[in-house]
């Protein structure tokens, strides 16, 4: 979506309401000398709309006179995914073969095919991976047609996908019978599960750390304490898989839910003890997971207990201070904040906006505005949402003239699909058809970026045509909660495992 806008009139608007800070940023323009070297993936990132082709891009890069090889090609198609380019990671891997005529190795059909499912679906996934001889598939491809499988929940396809791979050889690998275990258990087809876990006892396949977890998730989030307890104890009993803090974590969800607390203080318990052995990163990840637990049970000298365990390269303080705010101990959020950026850590506006939310939501508007221009001050650029937050709550107060002003600046920071709250958008919209001023209308429509102009009679068609649909709608309003969805945690362990 294209944004126009009047900056001048904009400026000067803002100025009127308190909002100067809007355009008062020190961010400074990157120098040519600063370029990176690798001019090419510069030119290719400055297109931030995946709907824009990258191939001109490519075509242009030859014509200079420029070359580039099969590896320097492997490099960038990595570097974009790593970045979620997928759109046009794909696009270099097709120009790769169609424009420069390079064959595709096994590995870069491996890639190839995990760009399509992920870009354009299940059924040209398939059409590519069919189009693959037999003997030349590389086990990963299964891999990745099963997670396709998986994440579709396509039972009979992953069926007869499995039975292609035991034919082929490959049914001594834990990963398939993880994969059907994950998709029996999302069916609620529990007696399948344990058809699963038996074949695999049958044909020697030693169950990893996530053929238990995928079955503690399943009995855990439906309550079927007996079974989770059994596959805990099978768990433990295993020399080859052992104590593991996730797969606590799991059970200790599972009591939670149950209304079990002491016994998911128990396994918590138990998830702290073997969190020394692992490494760094899983250390990281086990401390911010039991921050989350116990403030959602509401144990803040727990929560402190932990944090004070951590080693101050391991604190994550936005898991710390969400949990703190979960527990609406802003003061306690304030304090861990100070901490972190006394540190000199930066991550932009990423923690400052967890503070905005909570400031927003208690109605403490003139600390809100502060953490902005504060972040401003550092050279930070704020997210469209912490305009948007802070829009939302002035439309709550009925403060509407500085209500649409934070919408505004919303606007201008939004980048590509971001949509705003349409009961927010819908108030500034009203509030402007009734002041009457056509100026201040007509600048904030083309905001929106829409053909449509305003009048009095078609507030609703404007938002209408804007968000196309109130089903589009009722999913762009949906917000993320505290991380602690019943299977969030799971269905990453999930994803390792396929």
């Amino acid at each position: 979506m294209k944004l126009v806008s009047s900056s001048n009139g904009f400026k000067s608007l803002s100025r009127q309401m308190g909002f100067e800070f809007l355009f008062n940023s020190t961010k400074t323009q990157t120098s040519q000398s600063e370029i990176s070297p690798d001019i090419l993936y510069n030119r290719i990132s400055s297109i931030n709309d995946s709907k824009v082709s990258i191939v001109p891009i490519l075509d242009e890069w030859i014509q200079e006179g420029n070359t580039i090889n099969k590896n320097q090609f492997q490099s960038l198609i990595k570097q974009l995914k790593v970045s979620n380019r997928f759109q046009h990671a794909l696009q270099m891997s097709q120009w790769m073969t169609d424009k420069r005529h390079i064959i595709l190795s096994q590995s870069d059909n491996v890639v190839r095919l995990e760009l399509i499912a992920k870009v354009q679906g299940i059924e040209q996934a398939e059409e590519y991976f069919n189009n693959i001889p037999k003997q030349s598939r590389h086990v990963d491809m299964y891999r990745i047609l099963f997670k396709t499988y998986a994440q579709n929940k396509s039972v009979e396809k992953a069926e007869i996908l499995r039975r292609e791979m035991s034919d082929m050889g490959f049914d001594k690998l834990s990963f398939a019978y993880n994969v059907m275990l994950d998709l029996y258990a999302k069916a609620g087809q529990y007696e399948k599960m344990e058809d699963i876990v038996d074949e695999m006892s049958e044909k020697s396949v030693r169950p990893d750390r996530f053929t238990y977890d995928i079955q503690l998730n399943a009995y855990a989030a439906t309550s079927r304490i007996s079974e989770m307890e059994k596959i805990l104890q099978s768990m433990e009993a295993d020399p080859n898989v052992g104590s593991n803090t996730y797969s606590y974590a799991i059970a200790a969800k599972g009591y939670i839910k149950a209304g079990l607390i002491d016994k998911s203080l128990e396994m918590l318990k138990k998830s702290e003890e073997v969190i020394s052995g692992g490494s760094k990163g899983k250390r990281n990840l086990a401390y911010e997971f039991l921050l989350r637990f116990y403030a959602s049970i509401g144990r803040k000298e727990d929560l402190y207990r932990i944090w004070n365990m951590c080693n101050s390269s391991e604190k994550d303080h936005s898991s710390m201070i969400v949990s703190l705010l979960k527990l609406d101990d802003i003061a306690g959020a304030e304090k861990i904040l100070e901490e972190w950026e006394s540190n000199g850590t930066s991550h932009g506006f990423r923690v400052y906006n967890i503070m905005i939310s909570a400031y927003c939501e208690n109605n403490l508007f003139e600390k809100t505005e502060m953490f902005i221009r504060k972040g401003m001050e550092k050279g930070w650029k704020p997210f469209a949402t912490s305009w948007e937050v802070l829009a939302n709550c002035y439309v709550r107060a009925n403060q509407m003239p500085k209500a649409v002003e934070a919408m505004k600046a919303a606007f201008l920071a939004c980048q590509q699909e971001w949509k705003p709250n349409r009961d927010s958008l819908a108030a500034c919209l009203l509030y402007l058809e009734q002041v009457g001023d056509v100026v201040k209308t007509e600048e904030f429509v083309r905001l929106l970026g829409t053909p449509c102009h305003m009048s009095t009679e078609d507030c609703v068609s404007l938002l209408d045509c804007y968000y196309n649909s109130e089903a589009e709608a009722g999913k762009l309003n949906e917000r993320n909660g505290d991380g602690l969805g019943d299977d969030e945690e799971t269905d990453e362990l999930v994803k390792e495992a396929i």
